[in-house]
């Protein structure tokens, strides 16, 4: 362990020593700050940052840590910095020079999912962190596989756990079968889906430390493990490995959203020309992590293209959906202030509205108005005064104002579900439809408060507001005529501090240019401040205008 540490790059010691503070961790001089004023008779605890102090320091005081737990802590944190470096070289290989293997590596941490999904909480102590070896030329040429996939079930807490586990190596043999016993109590078994019983689990006597040491002996240095959302299978294996392939996110269809991720069974009849598993039969973790090698293997040995066909029931079934939003419209941007019954009273005809709820408290709300007919919806949306406009994938909307049984007047946006002519299934899903672009809406959602109810006609209140606002904007723009002291303070600040800093410093000096350098972020903090609430005064008085 003290060679790793005397070998790690800075920022991993300064990551470590945080870890070991936030922990409350301590070595054979007590914690950090302890530490430094036995080891620094000098400084002692005065400079306790741990950017701030030499690797040597912090070396010395990881060292001092000898409990069994807080070194394996240090190692788990340790070989996830080294997975995350492997990781960002895979990303930076060329193409040129990878093995089939490393291509499908490549490309499952390449997609835009890969962070989310494979995002895990490795420091825990219950988390095996896999090694993979010093030498990454001879990591990325292995071209050794292990496929695996678990059954899970849901526990009391809500939270998913293994209760079985397979694994097939390249050659598709079976190496790993194993019923596993959940820690907390079962409410459901998932037999319709999983096959796994209440009887099964009672059998079971393994942990999932159990299996973890199973699996040890085949992961070791470049061993790529292979899967269909592997990630969902080391979440609950508690198994952080660098070196993945993930079928999920290597296949993707044609003519569909690179967010659309295609299922086992589809990829298999894709590429096999079979389904892993009839329709309405249970799972089997050996067959599917069977099935998740024999088309990653189709790739790396036929070259199978990785564009699959979409199902033509999926097309269909696109298709039925396309159809049914002819009939819809979409009224959005909706202030929380507007109540969902007086949205009836904006468009004409028969029809059924669907409210969807802010996703903020405050925020904007969503409704779908379903017609009869294209034609009726169409009608309705003519009917609509408002200014035309077109949403950013090109969909025909208005921007409408209504007004409220309270008098005020607020404006919202009333769009097609579908665009004029041929409809295209590529531009958004059913969820986006129903729900408006997620990004947009995150961004609606953060304006809310400044938007507040829409655009309210001005009155009385309006105007002395604004005129409070132009009191108080005055007031702060002549307090920033002092600025130029305050600069003038700053620079002698710095000044002094770089006469500090060039000096061997003793003890008090020490202290006097910590105490400067406060002053100096505190006068710089003033400053950015006031320009701040200027600029937010500003901006509301431009609103209320």
């Amino acid at each position: 362990m003290e060679h790793k540490l005397a070998t790690a790059e800075k920022k991993v010691l300064v990551e470590l020593v945080k870890l070991v503070q936030k922990r409350g961790l301590e070595g054979e001089k007590g914690g950090w700050k302890e530490f430094l004023k036995s080891y620094d008779k000098k400084f002692g605890a005065s400079v306790s940052d741990p950017s701030r102090r030499s690797n040597d320091v912090l070396v010395a005081f990881l060292s001092s840590l000898n409990k069994k737990e807080d070194l394996q802590l240090l190692a788990r944190v340790m070989q996830c910095d080294a997975n995350r470096n492997l990781i960002e070289k895979f990303k930076e290989e060329s193409p040129d020079k990878e093995t089939p293997e490393q291509r499908l590596v490549r490309m499952t941490i390449a997609h835009d999912k890969y962070p989310t999904f494979y995002s895990f909480p490795s420091y825990a102590d219950d988390w095996f962190v896999t090694e993979n070896g010093k030498k990454k030329s001879k990591v990325m040429k292995s071209t050794r596989m292990l496929a695996i996939d678990c059954e899970m079930v849901t526990c009391e807490d809500g939270s998913e756990a293994v209760v079985r586990v397979g694994a097939v190596d390249r050659d598709l043999k079976v190496v790993l079968d194993k019923y596993v016993k959940p820690s907390l109590p079962v409410v459901d078994y998932k037999t319709d889906i999983t096959g796994v019983t209440a009887e099964d689990v009672e059998k079971a006597t393994l942990s999932v430390a159990d299996i973890q040491k199973k699996l040890r002996r085949f992961l070791c240095a470049g061993t790529i493990l292979v899967g269909h959302g592997l990630n969902n299978d080391l979440q609950v294996l508690k198994i952080d490995h660098a070196r993945v392939i993930d079928t999920a996110l290597v296949f993707n269809y044609a003519d569909a959203r690179a967010s659309k991720l295609p299922s086992l069974n589809n990829v298999c009849k894709a590429v096999l020309g079979h389904e892993v598993r009839m329709t309405g039969a249970t799972h089997n973790c050996v067959h599917d992590a069977a099935a998740a090698m024999k088309v990653v293997l189709a790739v790396v040995e036929k070259g199978v293209d990785t564009t699959i066909a979409q199902p033509e029931e999926m097309v269909e079934a696109e298709k039925a959906i396309q159809e049914a939003k002819k009939s819809q419209l979409l009224l959005h941007k909706i202030p929380h202030s507007v109540p969902s019954q007086e949205l009836h009273g904006l468009v004409s005809g028969d029809f059924t509205l669907d409210v969807k709820p802010p996703k903020r408290p405050g925020g904007y709300y969503t409704a779908v108005v379903v017609f009869n007919s294209p034609e009726e919806a169409n009608e309705a949306f003519e009917n609509v005064d408002g200014d035309a406009d077109k949403d950013s994938v090109g969909f025909p909307q208005k921007l409408v104002k209504i007004k409220l049984s309270s008098g005020y007047e607020a404006s919202l946006y009333l769009r097609k579900n579908a665009q004029d002519g041929e409809v295209t299934t590529r531009k958004r899903t059913n969820s986006e439809e129903d729900n408006v672009s997620s990004k947009r809406q995150r961004r609606e959602d953060d304006d809310s408060e400044e938007t507040r109810e829409g655009n309210v006609n001005l009155c009385e209140d309006h105007l002395k507001e604004i005129e409070e606002l132009k009191e108080k904007l005055k007031a702060k723009e002549d307090c920033v005529k002092s600025s130029e002291d305050h600069l003038k303070v700053i620079e002698e600040l710095k000044e002094k501090l770089k006469a500090k800093d060039v000096v061997k410093s003793n003890e008090d000096q020490l202290k006097e240019i910590e105490e400067l350098k406060q002053k100096l972020k505190a006068k710089e903090l003033e400053n950015k401040t006031q320009d701040k609430m200027i600029t937010n005064l500003k901006k509301k008085l431009e609103k209320k205008k």
